[in-house]
């Protein structure tokens, strides 16, 4: 029975833009709700559309007439307003709703955005084809729209050349994902409060950054210029080419050279100096220089950065969730810094303009800004990192245990990383608001790459069993201006490809590994997960891992475009010595293949270390280069990612 009422619940999904008196689902369900239940607009029409609705539907749902919860709070967001998790108002509404919902609604299987508001990921002119596609076709198979390639701007905006990676859908499901399963306001325990969420916000979003630029260097495009001025022209235009559906509105553009100034908005209870922010920056990097975080009250006391705790604490600093150890001194600094970006055309709201992207996790990550303000985060969060002590030779050797070497092995060659377009397919029947209702799909291109193994040989002369965790990293060779790069800047640039266990025999061992299985990524399956494929009854285990795990990076994204020519790469292997990195905690049946990136729900980050060990620290005066860096239980290697510009269909 409870099953059967989550099931019920769901289709408040289905077309969510509509009444929920209207019919819902392809199965023709209606809520049968009480008139008082009706908005004030429809209550005097309460039957005639009950009967409207109801009379050809194949299934009807008595809605009881219950003591309702006070929304009132809510009701300060219209109904046809855009919500932005970046705004205090806006996240506490949502905070205070999870708080009432929760008991009811936890485990249901909620559909992924794609589905239910496909409107933040693809050009409106999408949804007019497929309007005429489902009134040409009213049953049956439907063609799929096509969503074009480099749909927001020509050729001649250097920045389109990496939108393939701004604007693709899963990236952006990522980032909205990721916020999603890490909220900043609820008073439900253990929400907000999971195991070293502040580091993981610096760590997620320090591997975007250096994905990003990364994709710039194969593009024949500079490294992101941090946006640390804000007082400064912000240079980069961007013109979303996206409608929201909630609030019929097209989403607004930045115009170039915008400038962002002080806010004053009451409709969402918005007025802030950009002297505030300035004011916020300052303090968090006098902690970083002084090595201690103030705490509330008036004694002046401090609490200490230490190496195994600091980055989490500025973590949660940064993003100001409830978390932070002074909200009221040290602000809501990353936060507002969406903000004010995101209503750069409309300040005081006098033109009645709403959010841009870059003000919703939806979409923010479709924004070129969005790279240059998370590139000057990350820089504080550098700075913290500068002042740690080098790794010494016994924080990373592995005694007896010898990286002999790591190559690569796949369709496109040994050590040469294959990438390509593919062209997909995703469906949106759910979110249309339009009849006959019914499938409809959009197919769109996107980057992938050939699948491959990596291959590592490794000797163990410890005479036993030994257990390893082995990390493997991908770095550009040289930087944007062609110069072959130090070891300070290489290792920021170093992105995580896989992270796992592993147990060594004595003697030599060949170790393979399936690019597939990745601790970063999750499959193109489950970042565009088909509901009707979920197993379990709602509330249980499974279930809930199932709604977790659509967190990750996603896995077609693994690799950087690279070039025609190939693009140099130095792939990295350590081994570390498993008994510095376990935690120990059951691991059985919980969802921990995109760990490196999110997590594990409800348990520990499955590693000891430091997020992104051994590179997250500068290394000592002697290492110049990478090689410097090298100790006997690591390996590199050279490598090309050589990029095919043609495109293949999606095997089904």
């Amino acid at each position: 029975m409870e099953d059967i009422k989550k099931k019920n619940l769901l289709l408040f999904f289905d077309r969510p833009t509509e009444p929920c008196f209207m019919q819902k689902g392809e199965e023709k369900v209606v809520f049968d709700i009480p008139d008082h239940y009706y908005p004030e607009k429809y209550k005097a029409l309460s039957s005639s559309l009950s009967n409207r609705f109801g009379n050809d539907a194949k299934r009807t749902i008595p809605i009881r007439n219950i003591a309702l919860p006070n929304l009132n709070f809510a009701k300060q967001l219209p109904y046809n307003d855009q919500f932005s998790v970046f705004l205090p108002t806006h996240r506490q509404m949502a905070g205070r709703l999870i708080d009432i919902f929760l008991d009811d609604t936890k485990g249901m299987n909620i559909p992924t955005l794609t589905e239910t508001f496909p409107d933040k990921f693809m050009d409106p002119k999408v949804f007019r084809q497929a309007r005429q596609s489902t009134n040409v076709v009213k049953k049956g198979p439907r063609l799929p729209v096509t969503i074009p390639q480099n749909l927001t701007a020509s050729d001649q905006e250097p920045e389109q050349r990496v939108a393939y990676f701004r604007e693709d859908i899963a990236i952006n499901l990522h980032h909205w994902h990721w916020h999603l399963v890490y909220p900043f306001d609820l008073s439900t325990g253990g929400i907000v409060d999971k195991d070293r969420r502040g580091e993981l916000f610096y760590y997620m979003h320090q591997q975007i950054v250096a994905r990003y630029n990364i994709e710039r260097f194969c593009n024949d495009l500079p490294r992101v210029v941090m946006f640390k001025d804000l007082r400064a022209p912000i240079e980069e235009a961007y013109f979303p080419k996206l409608d929201s559906q909630v609030a019929s509105r097209a989403w607004p553009p930045r115009f170039p050279g915008s400038v962002i100034v002080d806010l004053d908005r009451p409709v969402e209870q918005i007025k802030i100096e950009v002297s505030d922010m300035e004011r916020w920056r300052d303090y968090i990097i006098q902690a970083i220089e002084e090595n201690a975080v103030l705490l509330p009250g008036t004694s002046g006391r401090k609490m200490p950065l230490n190496p195994e705790t600091g980055i989490d604490i500025l973590g949660n600093i940064m993003e100001s969730s409830i978390l932070s150890v002074n909200r009221g001194y040290y602000g809501d600094y990353h936060n507002m810094g969406h903000v004010f970006i995101s209503y750069v055309h409309d300040p005081d709201h006098r033109n009645l303009e709403r959010p841009g992207v870059i003000g919703d996790s939806a979409t923010a990550m479709r924004d070129p800004i969005f790279y240059r303000w998370h590139a000057h985060i990350d820089d504080i969060f550098q700075m913290y990192k500068n002042k740690l002590p080098p790794y010494t030779r016994n924080n990373i050797v592995y005694d007896n245990i010898n990286v002999t070497s790591i190559k690569v092995e796949g369709p496109a060659g040994t050590n040469v990383f294959g990438t390509f377009w593919e062209r997909s397919t995703v469906e949106l029947g759910r979110g249309m608001d339009f009849t006959p209702r019914g499938s409809v799909q959009a197919r769109f291109t996107h980057l992938q790459h050939e699948e491959f193994n990596y291959v590592i040989e490794v000797n163990n002369k410890s005479g036993n069993y030994a257990m390893t965790t082995v990390r493997i990293f991908m770095a550009p060779v040289f930087d944007d201006n062609g110069n072959t790069m130090t070891f300070d800047v290489q290792r920021k640039l170093m992105i995580e490809l896989d992270k796992f266990t592993q147990s060594l025999k004595h003697g030599m061992n060949t170790i393979r590994r399936r690019s597939l299985d990745s601790s970063v990524t999750i499959p193109y399956e489950r970042s565009f997960r088909n509901q009707l494929n979920r197993s379990g009854t709602a509330g249980d285990q499974s279930v809930a891992e199932f709604d977790f795990c659509g967190c990750g990076w996603p896995h077609h994204m693994l690799l950087p475009k690279g070039t025609t020519k190939g693009y140099p790469v130095t792939l990295f292997v350590m081994l570390s010595n498993w008994d510095d990195d376990r935690i120990s905690q059951d691991l059985v049946g919980t969802c921990n293949d995109a760990a490196s990136y999110c997590g594990i729900r409800d348990r520990r980050y499955p590693d000891r270390r430091p997020m992104g060990f051994p590179f997250d620290r500068p290394g000592a005066p002697h290492v110049k280069n990478l090689q410097n860096f090298i100790t006997e239980n690591m390996a590199i290697t050279d490598c090309t990612i050589r990029f095919t510009d043609e495109i293949r269909d999606r095997k089904q």
